[in-house]
């Protein structure tokens, strides 16, 4: 059975284009508040859980004992842009574990930014491994492998001591068991496990709840979310949709973005997580559905609020004489 179309782009009068996805929105005790689709279909979260995958990060100490600061935590759970503060910062992160970005194994890419790419040519250089947008995820689980004396070489594999950690946290957080039959390789080499939708909307309703999981595991979630709130840029970058969504409420909404249309979050005050999944992996799409879901669920708590992220929801769309020819909107039922 099909998903639902959730989100319509128009020319004129005209519907042109439109996007099929799900989304789930849960409480911390597993109740699903809203959603659409099928929620129970598995999904490659790709880079909406780097906060799951940070939490062996305070939990083995090594947060601690390299004396890593609230913005470098954000890096660790970061899909960065690659501009110069962002590669500073993560060879800073590196330094501190005595390492530099030959042992980064995530490989390396132009940023994905147009302008910050430009800007780096413009300059005579080429990217390196730091300016993966991942290197700062890798920069935290090279900084957990060192202070557990362990072999930093093929941290990525699936079967290397930093990735079962990660993957034993993924595992409570969704709430079942993560099989090799549901195991791709992500864009910067370690694994990705697919679960449903709904299992990682929990996840992140766990952590900012504290429900079903221990204290201690709660208080690492939620320093990482903290750290992420409070630093958007770092976790992502200059006019990036997570810094925006964070930014219109500052504090109260943690949002994170993956490739092929995937997007999780949680709003810390009410306990609640969400993820969603746009099926051709538009990003376009699931920016705009996040923004309504997170919309959902403030409406009945703060509808001002409410309202200025249901404006993130519809974007006006203009041609190269900025021209207005349609728009971006969200069709899921209110």
């Amino acid at each position: 059975m099909a998903n639902p179309v959730l989100v319509e782009v128009t020319r004129g009068e005209m519907v042109e284009s439109f996007h099929r996805g799900a989304f789930a929105l849960m409480d911390g005790e597993g109740r699903l508040l809203a959603s659409a689709g099928d929620v129970d279909r598995p999904v490659f979260p790709r880079s909406t859980i780097k906060v799951f995958q940070a939490i062996p990060l305070i939990e083995t100490g090594a947060a601690a004992a390299f004396q890593l600061s609230p913005a470098e935590l954000a890096l660790a759970c970061a899909s960065h842009s690659g501009e110069t503060g962002h590669v500073r910062q993560v060879a800073a992160m590196l330094a501190k574990a005595g390492l530099d970005a030959s042992a980064l194994e995530c490989g390396c890419h132009w940023p994905f930014d147009a302008a910050v790419a430009r800007d780096l040519a413009r300059r005579g250089e080429t990217p390196t491994a730091l300016h993966n947008n991942c290197s700062g995820k890798h920069a935290g689980f090279l900084c957990t492998a060192v202070h557990r004396g362990e072999d930093r070489r093929g941290y990525v594999g699936r079967d290397h001591p930093v990735q079962l950690r990660a993957k034993a946290v993924i595992e409570e957080l969704v709430g079942q068991a993560l099989t090799v039959d549901a195991c791709g390789i992500d864009g910067c080499s370690i694994p990705t496990f697919a679960a449903p939708l709904k299992g990682f909307a929990h996840g992140f309703a766990k952590l900012v709840s504290g429900h079903g999981i221990s204290p201690q595991r709660a208080a690492a979630g939620r320093s990482l979310i903290d750290a992420c709130m409070a630093h958007p840029w770092e976790m992502s970058g200059t006019g990036r949709f997570c810094e925006t969504l964070m930014g219109v409420a500052p504090g109260r909404v943690f949002a994170k973005t993956g490739v092929e249309g995937v997007f999780c979050g949680a709003l810390p005050d009410l306990g609640l997580g969400f993820a969603l999944k746009i099926d051709d992996g538009a990003t376009r799409a699931s920016e705009a559905l996040a923004a309504a879901v997170i919309a959902t669920a403030l409406r009945d708590e703060d509808a001002a609020l409410a309202g200025r992220f249901e404006g993130l929801a519809r974007r006006t769309l203009s041609n190269w004489e900025k021209v207005e020819v349609g728009e971006i909107r969200v069709t899921m039922p209110a």
